[in-house]
């Protein structure tokens, strides 16, 4: 049991340091509340990796990989357009913190964010390769609170660089950041 978990956590985390998941949870806090940003992105974490760990090459055959990447790399875009406007309305007023003003929809909007981006993901087939040789519910475990600590401490270092960067810079930056990983997932 203690060796499962320790391993798909361990893994998985060290799959995910520098990985679009990262970026995507620091990306978002600057847009969203810390807390927010965790809780949709545990959420999808949490179901993503049961789906994984239960049902192995289903999801291959049910949704297919080019339709993913389609959905996440429109969504990226959408996120980059948005990240675009709040810079564009922020030109003058530096000192409005935007992680306050998205609260209402925001674990909705991490949660479909990061289902999309981490379907298909290394990490789900590293959770179905682990699940043939260990019970899937530890593996779900495991590879669960891996990728939690990896996103906590992405959104940590976003919350850092949120406090000391100015609004617009920050914003124009994420717009980059979702702009060349949606295009990155349209052109993949």
């Amino acid at each position: 049991m203690i060796e499962a978990i320790a391993i798909s956590a361990g893994l998985v985390f060290i799959a995910e340091l520098g990985d679009k998941s990262q970026l995507l949870a620091m990306t978002l806090t600057t847009h969203y509340r810390a807390r927010s940003v965790l809780l949709g992105s545990a959420l999808a974490i949490i179901v993503l990796n049961l789906i994984s760990t239960l049902s192995g090459d289903v999801i291959g055959r049910l949704l297919p990989d080019h339709w993913v990447r389609i959905a996440a790399g429109i969504l990226f875009i959408v996120f980059a357009l948005t990240a675009f406007w709040s810079a564009w309305k922020h030109e003058a007023d530096e000192d409005v913190d935007p992680v306050r003003r998205h609260s209402k929809t925001a674990v909705a909007t991490v949660f479909l964010a990061f289902s999309l981006a981490e379907l298909g993901d290394k990490t789900m087939l590293t959770a179905m390769a682990l699940s043939t040789q260990y019970a899937w519910y530890w593996i779900w475990l495991g590879s669960s609170l891996g990728m939690m600590a990896s996103i906590a401490l992405a959104v940590w270092v976003g919350r850092k660089v949120l406090h000391q960067v100015p609004v617009r810079a920050v914003h124009l930056v994420a717009g980059l950041l979702f702009a060349a990983l949606g295009g990155w997932m349209l052109l993949a």
